[in-house]
C-alpha cells in the first residue's frame, strides 16, 4: 500500500524500471528461444509486480483525488486490514501525519510510528481515536466466528509452547 507522495513516486520509477526490463525481454529472441520456462517465469514475475504496483498507484490516485464533499468507501475485509482504511482515510481526507498529530494532541512521530507498524504500537482506545478524527464509520459489519480457525490456532500455540520449553530445557 502506498502511504505517501514520496511512495507514489518511488513507484512510478519502479513502474518504469520494470516496464523497460519487460521491454528488454521481449527483444531477447535468444533467450525466448533457448531457455522459453526460464524467459516466461521471469517475464511473468516482473509483470506481476508491475500489476502490483500499478494496482497500488491507482488506488492511491483514487485517494488523493477523490471529491471531499462525499463520503468515500473504504472495504476493510478484515479486522486486521482496519490499519490500511485509516491510512487511506487519511490520505483522501488530505490531511497530513502533522495535522493529524495535531488534532489527535500527540507528537508527529507517534502518528508516523502508528503508521510505519500498521497500528500494531497504538492501543485500542488510540486507534478509536484516529478513526473518530477521520470520520471512520463502519456502515455494516458483519463478523464471523471461525471454529475451526480457532481449534488450529490452539493447536499452533499449543505446539509452540512446547518446542518453546524443549529450547528451555535444552539450553538449561
Amino acid at each position: 500500500m502506498i502511504k505517501s507522495e514520496l511512495e507514489y513516486q518511488v513507484s512510478q520509477e519502479w513502474v518504469e524500471k520494470f516496464e523497460k526490463s519487460i521491454a528488454a525481454m521481449e527483444k531477447d529472441e535468444h533467450s525466448k528461444k533457448n531457455d522459453a520456462p526460464r524467459w516466461q517465469m521471469n517475464r511473468g514475475a516482473l509483470q506481476c509486480h508491475l500489476d502490483k504496483l500499478q494496482e497500488e498507484m491507482a488506488e492511491y490516485e483514487r485517494l488523493i483525488n477523490c471529491d471531499k464533499s462525499q463520503p468515500i468507501s473504504i472495504k476493510v475485509e478484515s479486522i486486521n486490514k482496519l490499519p490500511d482504511a485509516l491510512i487511506k482515510a487519511r490520505i483522501a481526507a488530505k490531511i497530513s501525519q502533522q495535522e493529524l498529530a495535531q488534532i489527535l494532541g500527540i507528537e508527529e512521530p507517534r502518528v508516523k510510528q502508528y503508521e510505519d507498524t500498521d497500528y500494531q504500537c497504538a492501543s485500542f482506545v488510540e486507534i478509536l481515536e484516529v478513526s473518530t478524527v477521520l470520520g471512520v464509520e463502519f456502515e455494516t459489519a458483519v463478523m464471523r466466528v471461525d471454529f475451526e480457525e480457532i481449534e488450529a490456532v490452539k493447536q499452533s500455540a499449543e505446539k509452540w509452547r512446547k518446542e518453546k520449553v524443549s529450547r528451555a530445557t535444552k539450553i538449561a
